[in-house]
C-alpha cells in the first residue's frame, strides 16, 4: 500500500471566510475537520505517482517490475491522454497497459477488480492500482452544501499473483459487487464537460439528501453481496475500509451490517472525501498504524456519481 497527501491543509474554519457555515456545523453533519489541497501545477498525475513510489517500495519492487498501471480518478489531468499514462511516464516504467478507470467515488474498487481480472488470467503479474483526485479543482466555493466535503490525495496498492486453494482462506480478492444506476445521475454530477461551455470547468452539484438516502441502502447491499459471494459472513471481517465520504454514512453502513464500529477504519475527519482516493488512503491509514495486518479479511465499499456502487472482499 502507498499514499500521498498535498502538504496544503484547509480547516473548517477557513471555510467560514467563503461561506455561511461554522467548525461545529460541518463536523456535525459530515465528521470533517479538514481536508488536503493540491499546490499551484500539481495535477493528479503528480499525486498518483508519490502514492505508487510509497507502494512499490512497501512491495520491493521498481517501476521497472510493472506491467500494468490503472488509475481510477474523476479528475485527470486532461481529457486525453489518460492520466494512467502520464502516471506511466512519470514513474519511468516499462511500456505496458496504461488506463484509467472513471466511476467516481467507486472507482477504486471498479479499478481493484478490473486489475484482478487480468492478474487472474495471468495477463499481468505486477499491477499499480492507483486511486488519485484534485476534487479541489471541481468545487463551487459559494456552495456550502459541496465545496466542505472533498478534499485532494491519491492511494495505491501494488496487486500481483498468489498460489491459492480456491477456498475463503486465500489471500486476494475473494468476491466482490459492482453496481451502476444511470437513472440517477441527476443526484451527483459535475455541470461542465466537452459538450459543455469549453471556456469553464464544471463543478460538483449535488442533491445531498437523496445521495444519502441511497447511500446507506446501496452500500449495504453490495458489501453484503460481497461477503456472501465469498462464501463467508459479516463475522469474519476483521476491518471494514469505506469510501470516507461522511461519517454519519459511515457509521450508518456499519450498524446496517452489524459490524462494530471499532473495525470501521476511518480518515474522513483529516482527510474529507478524497473520492476514488479515499478507500486506498484509509487503508494505507490502517496497515502505517499496525491496525490492518496480513491474514486480516478486508471489507472496501464507495457509492459515487452515476449513481456506481461496489465493494469487495479482500483476505490481505
Amino acid at each position: 500500500m502507498g499514499g500521498y497527501l498535498p502538504e496544503t491543509i484547509v480547516t473548517n474554519d477557513d471555510f467560514t471566510k467563503m461561506v455561511d457555515t461554522s467548525d461545529a456545523w460541518i463536523i456535525e453533519r459530515t465528521g470533517i475537520r479538514q481536508r488536503h489541497k493540491v499546490a499551484p501545477g500539481q495535477r493528479t498525475s503528480d499525486l498518483a505517482v508519490e502514492a505508487a513510489r510509497v507502494a512499490l517500495a512497501a512491495a520491493g519492487r521498481t517501476p521497472e517490475d510493472v506491467d500494468m498501471v490503472i488509475v481510477a480518478t474523476t479528475t485527470p489531468d486532461m481529457p486525453f491522454p489518460s492520466t494512467a499514462s502520464i502516471v506511466q511516464q512519470k514513474l519511468g516504467t516499462r511500456p505496458c497497459a496504461a488506463f484509467d478507470v472513471q466511476a467516481v467515488c467507486s472507482g477504486f474498487v471498479y479499478a481493484l477488480t478490473v486489475a484482478d481480472g487480468f492478474v487472474a488470467r495471468g495477463i499481468a503479474r505486477c499491477v499499480l492500482v492507483i486511486g488519485a483526485e484534485a476534487m479541489s479543482q471541481l468545487l463551487d466555493y459559494t456552495d456550502r452544501g459541496t465545496c466542505i466535503l472533498f478534499g485532494d490525495g491519491a492511494g495505491a496498492v501494488v496487486l500481483e499473483p498468489v498460489e491459492g486453494e480456491g477456498t475463503s482462506a486465500d489471500r486476494g480478492i475473494l468476491g466482490f459487487d459492482l453496481q451502476c444506476d444511470g437513472s440517477k445521475m441527476d443526484l451527483l454530477y459535475v455541470d461542465g464537460g466537452v459538450f459543455e461551455d469549453s471556456n469553464r470547468i464544471g463543478k460538483i452539484r449535488m442533491q445531498g439528501n437523496q445521495v444519502f438516502k441511497h447511500a446507506v441502502h446501496k452500500i449495504s447491499e453490495a458489501a453484503e453481496n460481497a461477503v456472501i459471494k465469498s462464501n463467508l459472513s459479516m463475522a469474519d471481517v476483521d476491518w471494514f475500509i469505506p469510501h470516507q465520504a461522511n461519517q454519519r454514512i459511515l457509521n450508518g453502513v456499519a450498524d446496517k451490517l452489524g459490524l462494530d464500529r471499532d473495525k470501521v477504519i476511518s480518515t474522513v475527519a483529516m482527510h474529507a472525501n478524497t473520492s476514488a482516493a479515499s478507500i486506498p488512503l484509509a487503508w494505507y491509514i490502517g496497515v502505517q498504524d499496525g491496525r490492518v495486518k496480513p491474514g486480516d479479511l478486508v471489507l472496501i465499499e464507495a457509492l459515487g456519481g452515476g449513481l456506481t456502487w461496489g465493494a469487495a472482499a479482500i483476505r490481505l
